[in-house]
């Protein structure tokens, strides 16, 4: 309700409105009425994710800028529990009352303006994409079951079932989610695409199941998937693919995302993301330390992890036209981080990037992933997050504005799913 009444007459549905804004808007107005400024330490998600491009048009209009600004650092209080949080401080003035500066590591930088991603010299919001703006393959949702359990195995099931039952062991796959990639947390699924059903009690009893729950249901769409029960709701793979798989939320602890490489055999679950068939190099992308700020950026936070997103973080990424010569170089470097997580098997990913304790060998295979991509981009590592964010935002400003200019006929036939080259 507080939030409704700060925002009242805007005509912006404020149900996603971070608390925060409700101050952001009352200054709106007290500004707009006295020609002063105002500034608050606020929580980051404010100039993350889709918080941007929802509220920050309103809350600038045509009249009000930020003047100065120090994005997302780390806060605690002197409790003996300390409270640590991640906060911005940003500064709110009517247009050209003077000059712009942006606060990083204790020095101040004057710009020309702060965008509301506290980027500086850029306002562009990012917004969703069906297809990938660079020469990306195309990433999906994974597979979602629909299934009322019955699809999905534990391993002790997925035992079982071969064991004691007779399955053919070739009908039960590896499935993969956010927290099976990332805890390691064995489960297994029921596939069934482009095979017969067998002639097995087991099998059938769970396909029954399976087809009872979906026609119990009240959504008359998934009534309908009650026709083939021994499927998966929706499916976005064979299940023969190599696969690239990517957490779809994440810590903000963790210094890269979690993504993985699975080779065939492996399903998706709707709770990640995949790309499937991928050349290698894209994991070395995933992986970077480019990417993940690119997504703490626009993509946001659900809480106080990163939130991934195909339409709004992967299709978005700017990525410069690659030689063969590069895509080789960051092969190499994305089997480095392969191989040096695989000299700490059985430990997790949750294991292995965690900042306390993230092996030596893997955290130098990082580095040397970023560098050789950050080479790619500007022929040298960048000083900071801040200079990756301008380099980012620069090219993709660049890229959508060569591509709203292209015919029309180009435009039609991009891809909307499936696999881009290489």
């Amino acid at each position: 309700a507080d939030i409704a009444y700060a925002f009242q007459g805007s005509g912006i549905a404020t149900g996603a409105a971070d608390y925060v804004l409700s101050w952001f808007s009352k200054a709106r107005v007290y500004l707009g009425a006295s020609r002063t400024r105002a500034a608050f330490v606020t929580t980051n998600s404010v100039h993350q994710g889709r918080q941007v491009g929802r509220f920050w048009p309103f809350l600038l209009g045509d009249d009000l800028e930020i003047f100065f600004a120090e994005p997302s650092f780390r806060w605690s209080n002197l409790a003996a529990k300390k409270a640590v949080v991640t906060v911005s401080i940003i500064g709110l003035a009517p247009r050209n009352l003077g000059k712009k500066k942006i606060f990083e590591s204790g020095l101040s930088r004057e710009v020309q303006l702060i965008g509301p991603y506290l980027v500086p010299n850029h306002d562009t919001i990012v917004d969703e994409r069906r297809y990938p703006l660079s020469t990306l393959p195309s990433m999906s949702f994974g597979s979602m079951p629909n299934d009322g359990g019955l699809l999905l195995l534990s391993y002790e099931e997925a035992s079982v079932a071969v064991a004691q039952h007779g399955v053919d062991a070739r009908l039960i796959r590896p499935i993969l989610g956010t927290n099976e990639l990332t805890k390691g947390i064995q489960r297994y699924c029921l596939w069934l695409k482009n095979t017969e059903i067998p002639d097995n009690q087991w099998v059938k009893d769970r396909i029954e199941g399976v087809r009872a729950a979906r026609l119990s249901s009240t959504r008359s769409t998934t009534r309908k998937l009650a026709s083939s029960p021994q499927l998966f709701g929706e499916i976005r793979q064979d299940g023969d693919e190599s696969l690239l798989i990517m957490s779809g939320v994440s810590s903000e602890t963790r210094e890269y995302l979690p993504v993985s490489y699975r080779s065939s055999g492996t399903i998706v679950s709707n709770l990640a993301y995949a790309i499937f068939d991928s050349p290698l190099w894209c994991f070395s992308t995933l992986a970077s330390r480019l990417h993940l700020i690119w997504i703490a950026t626009v993509c946001g936070k659900m809480k106080t992890d990163f939130r991934y997103s195909n339409t709004l973080g992967w299709n978005t990424f700017p990525v410069p036209a690659l030689t063969e010569n590069q895509k080789a170089d960051l092969t190499r470097c994305a089997e480095d981080i392969l191989l040096a997580r695989e000299a700490h098997f059985p430990k997790t990913i949750a294991d292995l990037y965690d900042p306390e304790a993230m092996p030596e060998n893997l955290r130098r295979a990082h580095d040397r992933n970023d560098e050789t991509l950050e080479r790619i981009y500007i022929g040298r590592r960048f000083k900071n997050d801040t200079e990756r964010l301008e380099k980012l935002f620069d090219m993709y400003t660049k890229m959508t504005q060569a591509e709203a200019k292209e015919p029309k006929s180009q435009k039609s036939a991009k891809p909307k799913k499936g696999k881009a080259t290489s």
